[in-house]
């Protein structure tokens, strides 16, 4: 069975899939692989955007929860999140940008962009990914999927280790054996692997605007 999913979708709440954020992982990655920590965490209070060519993932699921943490003026914070989850996953051409407003010293909005797996044959690769999304454009393809699965029920992955308290169990969820998304342009929460590749790896400050990914 297969479904292909076209156009400019955006789900603030509970949307469809989603590319990985480049958070410095590689450390903490090892402890989440090895069962050492919860993956879960107190998100910032700024969202980041990614955009990616092509993300191929396997074992993909996707449920809705809540990424809870600060505002920038050190409020309580909550956001409705698409959790979505892949066992692998592969990533062609990703960039993140993530804008940090109103620095000191006269330094204003800085910019800070991140690429990797530039080169096709040397994609971004992620085990145990998981994305805290809250908006979604891609062309989307899906492989033997199901949608209407209760959360408690997806199978492989599962549900993110440390997030049961913001998931109910009975609540909807989707799952596929394969997801190819085109074009994604995503704005999201956090992201957590249990390992993360990164080739090519590319990192900058800019000062000003028009530095994002998209």
């Amino acid at each position: 069975m297969s479904s292909q999913v076209r156009g400019g979708t955006r789900w603030k709440r509970f949307a469809l899939v989603m590319v990985p954020s480049v958070v410095a992982t590689a450390a903490v990655g090892v402890g989440l692989a090895q069962g050492a920590l919860a993956a879960s965490f107190s998100v910032s209070g700024q969202s980041f955007k990614v955009h990616a060519d092509r993300l191929v993932g396997h074992d993909f699921v996707q449920y809705g929860s809540v990424a809870t943490g600060k505002d920038l003026k050190g409020n309580d914070a909550a956001h409705a999140v698409a959790v979505s989850g892949f066992s692998d996953a592969t990533i062609t051409n990703m960039c993140q940008s993530v804008v940090t407003p109103n620095l000191p010293f006269g330094l204003g909005n800085i910019t800070l962009q991140l690429k990797a797996g530039t080169n096709p044959k040397k994609p971004v690769k992620a085990t145990n990914l998981y994305l805290d999304v809250a908006e979604l454009d891609a062309d989307a393809y899906f492989e033997n999927i199901d949608i209407g699965v209760a959360a408690g029920s997806v199978g492989k992955p599962g549900i993110q280790s440390g997030t049961e308290k913001a998931v109910n169990p009975n609540g909807f969820a989707q799952r596929a054996e394969t997801a190819v998304l085109k074009d994604v342009k995503q704005e999201a929460w956090a992201t957590t692997a249990g390992t993360f590749k990164l080739s090519n790896l590319s990192l900058r400050l800019y000062s000003g605007p028009g530095k994002e990914c998209y």
